[in-house]
């Protein structure tokens, strides 16, 4: 009894957790209809893992493919945003998705403002531990010297992942275990 044939795959496994996980994530009378609805950013906001993210906001933003404007998510959303940072995600897509969550203006390139939010996000922003003017001015620009192959001000796509690339623990640290 209980053969090879009635086991689950792996990833038919993974599936049904990410599933049920989603479905956590809706009203108890609505769970049965998980795949045709969409959670609302404040549901999503919930899971411990992204509670403390200081991204939070630009994840779902980022995977949320919602026209409305309110970063609710899709079952498919959610399972690109789980996709894109387990473990089997290559690191193309990892730094892919990394840079769109640092793009805070979605222009397509990582400008200083931009690089701004960005460290406030990694040192606490508003709280006692901020940078001073001269300390943030100075780290932005060794961010683009490092950064910056073309020399235009900003850093684009293709030069984060060149940065990304020389960089192996990037990978490890840029997930989130749902």
């Amino acid at each position: 009894m209980g053969g090879a044939g009635s086991l689950l795959h792996r990833e038919a496994l993974s599936e049904y957790q990410v599933g049920a996980r989603f479905s956590e994530l809706l009203p108890k009378e609505q769970r049965d209809n998980a795949c045709s609805l969409r959670v609302p950013k404040s549901r999503i906001l919930t899971l411990p893992e992204l509670r403390a993210n200081p991204f939070q906001h630009r994840i779902c933003r980022v995977f949320s493919t919602s026209e409305d404007g309110d970063d609710s998510m899709s079952f498919e959303d959610f399972l690109d945003m789980l996709s894109a940072f387990s473990d089997s995600a290559t690191p193309e897509i990892k730094s892919h998705y990394a840079f769109r969550i640092f793009d805070f203006d979605e222009d397509g390139t990582l400008s200083r403002k931009d690089l701004e939010k960005l460290v406030n996000c990694l040192t606490g922003q508003g709280e006692e531990v901020s940078l001073s003017n001269a300390e943030m001015e100075q780290l932005i620009e060794n961010i683009l010297e490092e950064s910056d192959i073309d020399k235009d001000g900003t850093i684009n796509l293709s030069e984060f992942q060149h940065v990304v690339s020389r960089s192996p623990d990037f990978v490890s640290s840029f997930k989130i275990v749902l």
